[in-house]
């Protein structure tokens, strides 16, 4: 037995007390390109567990990517080793000389490492099998305005795996648009895969910035061999303007704000009872959907108002972000009369002209009639017999006798029936727009409705307003084709002119465009004009058809 514990006293102490006594720190390239990723080990000469490196002070240099962490025990002639190894991905953007600092894992520290990275060439980048490039669509945005950051990766070959990191901009909110699209390209003569990826840049503060072009680090296949890659894209600078010290409401910054109505029944004149469906859209350029203003119509005294669902949406055309909101209130008259509904008006801020501007809807007036189905009306256009007159004649001397604070019972049946059929009348229009999704008006419009449209035209046509002809040509357009959305493309389509199309291509690049653009609105009225005559020959030639 002691023999035992002399021989486990023995073995003990043989055993080597393990603890870290060397730390070294490497790289497996020296010099680097910018941009290329290379490979940081940190090695301890001991099993860590409870303890690592502090890499946080490699970012103010360096783009920090994975680590990953391994042990390792070798025995070697009854000799025991282990070490403990941290390897961390790093890419530096711009040239020059660099210094890796120390760390400190157990007490013990490595060395600095320096560094030396070179500038990749730009020519042979674009020679290269990957690629980035990056692009925003203006290089100045006013506070909050929305701009547009495109993304694209370029690969010449077949791709393994990989991650490309998202842009970075202090002070201003990124998020990526949709999801990424996969088409191909040529360059130089050479075909690549291009991904494409778009992002919402939101600035929230003014002054100079610098939006940091994302990453790639990824695997490819070449020659039956697996390559690690990396691309790094050019970072781009932008200028943030402030918000105007002398603007006043909510901060709207746009290149162009309309707002548009539309109305079921179309008629300034209806009844009492008869709902009416009116649909306010605001469309505006250059922001995003969450920062539209709630439109609030006022009460008016006499007409009952129920609002439906607001619906905002967003998308990204021609490298312009345009976003819509869509309001629907449904109107009911309780009493006959004219009512005057006032006038609509937004306040925006255009970044073109650096000025505040209004997005309007003219006072609209209609017209509320008695109910055609009013019982009184019918009784007292019949003759009466003599027997009915007898027992009318009684029944106005009873009510005479009757108190005041009495009605009779023929009318309190008549405002029963009356508010049947009112209720009746507000189901059947619930159900109709629940049911407005699902079908789509054919395009008719009356001669009338559209020489109104036309006349509004040759109007701003003659004062040469291009802003206010775009928004009437929206209105008229959409009176034709009846879309919310579209309308003038559609009425491209209807059309099927290609001397239309160029001029409305023309009225575009005037409102978008920031150099001077000519384009005649006169020829544009003109050509609709004989649209419009035309339509009416064929109509024409249709009825004479049908009566033959």
């Amino acid at each position: 037995m002691v023999m035992r514990l002399i021989c486990c006293l023995l073995l003990i102490s043989a055993m080597p007390s393990w603890a870290v006594t060397q730390l070294q720190a490497s790289v497996d390239k020296n010099p680097v390109l910018a941009g290329e990723f290379f490979m940081l080990n940190i090695s301890a000469d001991d099993t860590i567990k409870n303890d690592q490196p502090d890499t946080s002070v490699l970012l103010k240099d360096f783009v920090v990517g994975r680590t990953s962490v391994s042990t390792r025990t070798n025995i070697i002639n009854g000799s025991i080793s282990k070490e403990t190894t941290w390897s961390i991905k790093l890419m530096t953007r711009t040239a020059g000389d660099y210094t890796i600092p120390a760390f400190s894992v157990a007490g013990v520290s490595s060395a600095p490492i320096a560094l030396k990275v070179a500038e990749r060439s730009k020519d042979a980048q674009q020679n290269n099998d990957i690629f980035i490039k990056a692009s925003l669509s203006s290089d100045s945005l006013f506070v909050q305005e929305a701009g547009l950051y495109t993304v694209k990766l370029y690969l010449a070959k077949e791709l393994l795996d990989g991650n490309l990191s998202a842009p970075a901009m202090p002070d201003a909110q990124l998020s990526q648009i949709g999801k990424q699209t996969e088409n191909y390209e040529l360059v130089d003569g050479k075909r690549y895969l291009v991904i494409t990826r778009e992002y919402l840049v939101q600035p929230q503060k003014s002054g100079s910035y610098t939006i940091q072009a994302p990453t790639f680090q990824g695997r490819i296949r070449q020659d039956y061999r697996q390559l690690d890659v990396s691309a790094l894209g050019d970072n781009v600078d932008i200028e943030i303007k402030p918000i105007p010290s002398d603007y006043q409401g909510a901060w709207l910054p746009s290149e162009l704000v309309n707002l548009d109505e539309q109305w079921q029944p179309a008629d300034d004149t209806v009844e009492v009872g008869t709902p009416i469906t009116r649909t306010l859209t605001l469309t505006a350029l250059g922001i995003t959907k969450e920062q539209l203003p709630d439109i609030e119509l006022p009460e008016i005294k006499g007409i009952r108002s129920y609002p439906d669902e607001k619906e905002n949406n967003h998308l990204v055309r021609d490298g312009r972000v345009i976003s819509q909101q869509t309001a629907s209130y449904a109107l009911l008259p309780q009493m006959p009369g004219t009512y005057t509904l006032p006038e609509v008006s937004v306040p925006w801020y255009n970044t073109k002209i650096n000025r505040i501007s209004y997005a309007t809807l003219p006072a609209r007036t209609i017209t509320v009639t008695p109910s055609s189905t009013s019982t009184p009306a019918a009784v007292a256009a019949q003759p009466l017999t003599p027997s009915q007159s007898a027992t009318t004649d009684a029944a106005a001397i009873s009510y005479q006798a009757t108190p005041i604070n009495q009605y009779p019972l023929w009318l309190i049946i008549i405002s029963v029936i009356g508010y049947l059929l009112w209720f009746i009348t507000l189901i059947l229009w619930w159900r109709s727009q629940s049911q407005r999704s699902l079908m789509q008006a054919k395009p008719t419009v009356t001669h009338s409705d559209s020489s109104i449209s036309l006349d509004e035209l040759k109007k701003h046509a003659k004062s040469n307003d291009v802003s206010a002809f775009y928004q009437a040509l929206n209105r008229y357009a959409m009176h034709l084709t009846k879309q919310s959305s579209g309308a003038i493309d559609k009425l491209e389509q209807l059309a099927d002119n290609a001397q239309l199309s160029q001029h409305i291509a023309k009225l575009r690049a005037a409102l978008y465009s920031p150099n001077d653009t000519d384009v005649d609105l006169i020829a544009i009225v003109g050509m609709l004009e004989e649209q419009r005559k035309v339509q009416k020959k064929s109509q024409q030639a249709v009825l004479k058809g049908l009566y033959k």
